[in-house]
């Protein structure tokens, strides 16, 4: 059945108040489809629907609802509702949660929170944003050095409702230090009476908790892992970071690339919720900057418009020349960007990826120089001096494009800047100024323009 059909029927049996049916038709749905559903609802609405679904089911509704349904949820239910929410829901979604809310309703929260519970949100809160441990779980299963697979059986059954993965083991010693890692799948296999220590994969992949989250997510992906362990400084064990989790961080940051290439400041809101003054807030800044360096380029234009004033075909070939040098340079700088994310190239490289973006300038600028001789010659009429300007200088450009567009990137890694602000449109505007140079320079010398 389609959502939209789903939506009228669910619509149609609260409208009729017929709140046993609308319990049921919900409970076939997924929770996540449950939570899409609860967005349309006004408040009234969301509250009563939200009390018809089973406890155990409401607090997984709420952690895939939006901020802003949350909120209301939070201001309209009592405090012991708010306790009970809270109690049953994994805690770094929990946590999650909480940091999207006021200051106001995050106490009332905590104040209703069991203590343990809220002993635990306050210590996750206190780890820097963005980090390991803030994104970090506690419901996964630990054992020490002499369990054996009975031991563990018997707590697996006991508690791995209660964990939000139990798909891979952690083995500790006394000290809580992170000694190895068993896959269950393993584990169900071996006898009984095997330990677990003995069939653990030491030297375990692991990250701090004071690891910045983009690493996280390059972690999971190099190493290809579903649950990824958690330690402090001591390597003690603290928690594990799921791929659900990391999944979230790698929109995110892939979002945050995204605005940041595009001459954005981030946001952490989404676009149809985030008001036009904030829009406005993130494109200003970026587009002050563009506007200084775009007057630098018409100085460039005015130092030598005694070469524009005697070649009517040079003024021409201008926006030409800019926008395939722009286009050249944005090409380079996302191939490298995309291979400094992905982990591909490192700032040792930067010679071996110039020598590369230099072979491929040369074969495009070569081809792209023939095709603008050409064109200038017998669509603008040009005399073959004028056009072997603009065909030679639109080659330079290509190759000093390329060469901008991937060594930036890279130069900005290594100072410690976000490589995704050497992308366009700051490297258009770059390659504008050092193409429209190299153009003068090249016209001056071939058609003898004293200046």
């Amino acid at each position: 059945m389609e959502w939209e059909a789903i939506k009228n029927r669910l619509d149609a049996l609260l409208a009729n108040g017929k709140h046993s049916e609308i319990r049921g038709a919900m409970m076939m749905l997924n929770v996540v489809d449950i939570a899409q559903y609860m967005e349309t609802l006004e408040r009234d609405k969301l509250l009563h629907v939200f009390r018809i679904l089973p406890k155990d089911i409401s607090s997984d509704v709420f952690t895939y609802m939006e901020p802003e349904q949350k909120q209301l949820l939070i201001e309209s239910i009592g405090d012991q509702e708010i306790c009970a929410l809270i109690d049953d829901m994994f805690l770094d979604d929990a946590v999650d949660f909480l940091e999207e809310l006021p200051a106001s309703v995050v106490k009332r929260v905590l104040q209703s929170a069991p203590v343990e519970k809220r002993n635990l949100i306050n210590q996750f809160l206190r780890y820097p944003e963005y980090s390991a441990g803030s994104i970090m779980t506690i419901e996964y299963l630990e054992f020490h050095e002499g369990d054996t697979v009975r031991d563990a059986m018997n707590i697996i059954k006991k508690v791995g409702l209660d964990k939000e993965t139990i798909y891979t083991l952690y083995i500790i010693d006394k000290e809580r230090r992170l000694l190895g890692t068993l896959a269950l799948r393993r584990m169900i296999l071996a006898d009984e009476d095997a330990v677990l220590s003995d069939m653990m994969t030491t030297n375990p992949i692991s990250v701090y908790t004071t690891d910045d989250q983009e690493k996280v997510a390059d972690t999971v992906r190099r190493y290809d892992v579903m649950a990824l362990p958690v330690v402090d400084k001591e390597n003690r064990l603290v928690g594990i970071i799921t791929a659900d989790d990391v999944m979230d961080v790698i929109e995110e940051e892939n979002t945050e690339d995204f605005e940041k290439m595009a001459g954005l400041m981030p946001s952490e809101e989404e676009y149809l919720k985030t008001s036009p003054f904030r829009l406005a807030l993130n494109r200003i800044p970026w587009l002050l900057i563009m506007a200084a360096v775009a007057l630098f380029t018409g100085m460039i234009i005015k130092s030598f418009e005694d070469v524009l004033a005697t070649s009517i075909v040079l003024t021409s070939c201008i926006p030409m020349l800019m926008n395939t040098g722009g286009n050249c340079g944005s090409q380079a700088s996302t191939l490298i960007i995309r291979g400094i994310a992905l982990g591909e190239i490192e700032f040792r490289d930067l010679f071996r990826a110039l020598w590369k973006e230099f072979r491929v300038g040369a074969m495009v600028g070569a081809v792209l120089a023939v095709f603008t001789f050409l064109l200038v010659t017998f669509i603008y009429g040009a005399a073959p001096a004028e056009a072997f300007v603009v065909a030679l200088a639109l080659y330079a450009t290509v190759l000093i494009a390329k060469a901008l567009g991937c060594t930036l990137p890279l130069l900005a890694r290594k100072v410690g800047f976000d490589p995704a602000l050497m992308a366009s449109p700051l490297i258009t505007t770059l390659v504008d100024a050092t193409s429209l140079t190299i153009y003068f320079i090249i016209a001056t010398a071939i058609l003898k323009i004293a200046l």
